[in-house]
C-alpha cells in the first residue's frame, strides 16, 4: 500500500514516473509476484524488486517508458553465476510489467489566442498543462480553467521555478520575438525532449543564429520544431493549435508523420482506388 500512496503523491505533485510489477517468476528469484517499484522522473524510487542487477536494468526500463509514454514487458534470466556475482543465492526467470504512470507535462510559454486555444485541447488528448506567461491579466484561471497549473513570472526567471524533465514538452508561443528568443534560449539548455517555436522561417534564423553564437550547439538547434506544429496549411490561431497539438501526440506515440524531420516516416500511402473493383471470382459470384 505504502507503494501506491507514493503513486498518488507523485501524481498530485504533477510529476510522472513509472512502475515496474513483477508479473511472474520461476525457481528462485528475489523479486516475487506482485512485487513493485516505482521511478520517479528525476530518477528516485521507490520499493523494491528485489534488487541485484535486475532492478538497475529496470530503472534504465522505466526511463525510457517515461519517454515514450508506452508500457513494456521484460523477462531476465537469473543464472546461478549471475546471482553469486551480485551476492544472491537464487536463479531463476522473472518477468517485469513496466507502465507510465502521469500525464506527460506540456509547458506553454504565453497565455494568448494560442495557448487559451491550445491548453483544452491537450487536456482532451490526456496532457498535463503548466501556462507561464508575465502578464497576470493573461495568465489566470477564469482563462485557463484547463490548465492544470499557472504561473505568473518574469520569462527571465521563470525555468528556476519550473522542472523540465527528459518527458516535459516546451511549446513557445509568446507574445513577441524577444520574449520567443529569451525562453528558447533557456530551454534548450534542459533535458525537454521537445522544444517548439513559433514564427516565420526568417524569424527563426534569426533566432537561431543570435543563439549559435551563445553557444548553442546545432545538434540542439536541430532538435526544435520550428516552425511548431504539423503543416496543414493553418492560419488561424485556432488551426495552429490544432496543428500544434496533433504534433505533440505525435512526437509521443513517436507516429511521425511526413515533413522536415529526418527521423519522420512518409504518410502512408493512399488507397488506390483500382483496388476497390471486385475480383474476379467475387465478379462471378453475383450479388
Amino acid at each position: 500500500m505504502d507503494v501506491y500512496k507514493e503513486i498518488v503523491k507523485l501524481l498530485e505533485s504533477g510529476h510522472r514516473g513509472a512502475v515496474a510489477t513483477v508479473i511472474g517468476a520461476t525457481g528462485s528469484t528475489p523479486g516475487k509476484e506482485s512485487a513493485k517499484m516505482l521511478v520517479r522522473d528525476d530518477g528516485t524510487t521507490f520499493g523494491t524488486i528485489g534488487g541485484g542487477c535486475t532492478e538497475a536494468d529496470v530503472w534504465a526500463l522505466a526511463k525510457e517508458v517515461m519517454d515514450t509514454d508506452r508500457p513494456m514487458r521484460r523477462s531476465f534470466k537469473l543464472t546461478p553465476q549471475a546471482a553469486a556475482e551480485e551476492g544472491l543465492a537464487c536463479g531463476g526467470i522473472v518477468e517485469i510489467f513496466i507502465e507510465p504512470v502521469g500525464s506527460p507535462v506540456v509547458v506553454v510559454f504565453g497565455a494568448g489566442h494560442i495557448g487559451s486555444t491550445l491548453v483544452p485541447l491537450l487536456k482532451l488528448a490526456g496532457f498535463n498543462t503548466k501556462v507561464v506567461d508575465d502578464r497576470e491579466q493573461f495568465s489566470n484561471r477564469s482563462r485557463f480553467p484547463d490548465a492544470g497549473e499557472i504561473l505568473v513570472a518574469e520569462f527571465e526567471t521563470c525555468f528556476g521555478k519550473l522542472n523540465i524533465t527528459p518527458s516535459t514538452y516546451i511549446v513557445i508561443v509568446t507574445r513577441g520575438h524577444r520574449y520567443d528568443q529569451l525562453v528558447l534560449s533557456r530551454a534548450v539548455r534542459t533535458p525537454a525532449s521537445y522544444v517548439g517555436l513559433i514564427g516565420s522561417r526568417a524569424k527563426i534564423l534569426r533566432i537561431f543564429r543570435a543563439l549559435r553564437k551563445e553557444g548553442i550547439s546545432d545538434e540542439r538547434l536541430r532538435q526544435v520544431k520550428a516552425p511548431i506544429g504539423l503543416d496543414i496549411g493553418a492560419r488561424t490561431p485556432e488551426e495552429i493549435a490544432i496543428s500544434i497539438a496533433a504534433q505533440l501526440v505525435a512526437h509521443r506515440r513517436r507516429a511521425y508523420v511526413k515533413g522536415a524531420d529526418p527521423d519522420r516516416r512518409l504518410e502512408p500511402e493512399p488507397i488506390d482506388i483500382e483496388e476497390l473493383a471486385p475480383a474476379e471470382s467475387e465478379a462471378a459470384a453475383g450479388p
